[in-house]
């Protein structure tokens, strides 16, 4: 089977003879995306929480969330002046009050330049006078990203980006971005940072509220009617969950097995399915998606990464933040989704990423170089130095061995694929990796943190058993 793009307009079609729709009165343009992306949701919070004030009842009804981009200035250092221009090795925002975001990013106009320096943010929780202390933003994450010459890659719209931080429900915000050589701060005609530097402040917006996690069927009709776009998304799972489902079910061994989506000539290792939250589950906004779906052959590879977003959040949070860091890679960074095809919080609740169809071969924009044939698996948080629950732990093996099981693919095993070009290995060569591997395994990269990383054997391990292997 070639990679191939397919519409969701076709697959809308098979929905609407399924589900009554509600279709908006006309498509959104650019610039009216533009300009809502300049509002803030005024629905109350938890300034602790993100989520909405005690008392106040959670609404079925999503709100639409925002991002509001602020470019940078020079800072000026006692005693100095601006004379460094946008050029100057110290540039930031200074602190003041802001509409209402939760998750941060930086952002510059190439996305092939690097941003060698050190970015640091401190927020003011909603409502409050209270500032946090300063924090670091992960500067390396030109790794996540579409494949050098893919379609993504070359659409014009892709930039330079940090990895986006979770801050929680804020309104006040004051950063800084210090170039660094060699780990010491710059001084001009040394180093500078990257041209177009500007902070992305996200607000994710309320989702509808979706059931406990294997809680039993969801009454879908209090929801809002699909529009054209959340029914092509769903559509695309038509064979596991009905259309507008908030979760796919899991499945036994058995049960998996009568549903297999193996490739034809391939011996599917059946697994057991784990429950799999779906898009419309964690609240996608599917107007702000391309609506092309982009698959690749099959399935050999399941990178692990994590999302360097931070840890301060609870899994209540969890469909918060991935709201952010879909609006994020989407309107921030202009790539066509979520980079990530799964994302897995610290509860070890597994989430439907980039959308095509959680059984189905979809491309991501994960691992730059082999995001063809295989998969991205975020666990949500940063794991450098901080342990990995071991919910989510189990959560990457029941995931990866049911999804490669699919595709003939053994969990503990070796396979081979071809670097599409980073900074490991050159375009073309063949690469022998393990068949669930870490993301720096395919680039040069500190993804997935340490910790995480050592505990892919663990999960190696665990996903073969699923697969009774």
């Amino acid at each position: 089977m070639r990679r191939f793009l397919a519409s969701s307009i076709g697959v809308t079609c098979a929905a609407a003879l399924s589900l009554p729709l509600v279709l908006p009165a006309s498509p959104a343009s650019a610039a009216t995306l533009a300009s809502a992306a300049t509002l803030a949701s005024a629905a109350p919070v938890n300034p602790r929480s993100g989520e909405p004030a005690s008392g106040e009842p959670r609404s079925v009804e999503p709100l639409p969330g925002s991002t509001q981009s602020i470019p940078l200035a020079p800072l000026v250092p006692l005693g100095g002046d601006r004379a460094g221009g946008p050029a100057a090795p110290e540039q930031g925002v200074t602190r003041r009050g802001v509409r209402s975001f939760s998750m941060v990013g930086v952002v510059w106009d190439d996305p092939e330049t690097e941003l060698r320096g050190r970015v640091q943010v401190r927020t003011r929780a909603t409502g409050t006078a209270r500032w946090s202390g300063w924090q670091d933003i992960e500067t390396h994450n030109q790794e996540h990203a579409a494949d050098p010459e893919s379609a993504e890659r070359a659409s014009g719209r892709v930039r330079g980006s940090t990895a986006p931080l979770w801050v929680g429900a804020s309104d006040g915000v004051e950063l800084r971005v210090r170039a660094e050589i060699e780990h010491r701060t710059g001084v001009p005609g040394v180093q500078t940072l990257p041209s177009g530097l500007r902070l992305e402040l996200v607000d994710p917006g309320v989702g509808a509220e979706p059931p406990p996690v294997g809680g039993g069927s969801a009454d879908v009709s209090r929801l809002e009617p699909l529009t054209a776009e959340a029914a092509a998304a769903s559509a695309v799972n038509a064979e596991l969950a009905p259309l507008g489902a908030l979760e796919i079910p899991a499945l036994s061994a058995r049960e998996a097995e009568q549903q297999a989506a193996a490739e034809p000539g391939v011996a599917a290792r059946v697994a057991p399915r784990p429950t799999i939250v779906t898009r419309r589950g964690w609240g996608a906004d599917e107007k702000l998606r391309e609506r092309q779906f982009l698959y690749t052959k099959r399935v050999k590879v399941a990178f692990v990464h994590h999302t360097a977003s931070g840890n301060n959040y609870s899994c209540s949070q969890a469909a918060s933040v991935i709201r952010s860091i879909y609006r994020y890679h989407v309107l921030s960074t202009g790539w066509r989704d979520i980079g990530y095809n799964f994302l897995i919080d610290k509860c070890g609740t597994i989430y439907e990423g980039r959308a095509g169809g959680v059984a189905k071969a979809v491309m991501g924009a994960h691992t730059r170089g082999f995001n063809a044939n295989s998969m991205g698996v975020a666990v949500i948080g940063s794991y450098g130095t901080t342990k990995p629950s071991g919910a989510a732990v189990t959560g990457i093996a029941k995931l990866t061995a049911w999804k490669l099981g699919l595709y003939g693919a053994v969990a503990n095993g070796k396979t081979y694929l071809t670097s599409g070009g980073g900074n490991l290995y050159a375009k073309g060569k063949k690469v022998r990796l393990n068949v669930i591997s870490g993301h720096r395994d395919g680039f040069a990269t500190d993804c997935p943190g340490r910790s995480l990383y050592s505990r892919l054997g663990t999960i190696r391990s665990q996903a073969a058993r699923y697969q009774s292997r």
